[in-house]
């Protein structure tokens, strides 16, 4: 059983709680960066959400 296979198990009925910590990690870094890398952190979020089979939502501009 690899890692990836352990965390999914863990959110597995969590998907909710799974998909707000990479949004608020998404956004810590485009803050923390100054959204010169929002694109490449959007990216990021979107291929988490497909690894762990969270809904995807669109990810408004960051002002």
């Amino acid at each position: 059983m690899s890692f990836m296979d352990k965390i999914k198990g863990m959110l597995k009925g969590h998907e909710d709680m799974a998909d707000k910590g990479i949004d608020k990690g998404g956004d810590y870094i485009d803050q923390r960066t100054g959204n010169k890398h929002q694109s490449q952190v959007d990216t990021g979020q979107d291929k988490l959400r497909d690894q762990f089979g969270t809904q995807h939502r669109d990810n408004p501009p960051h002002t």
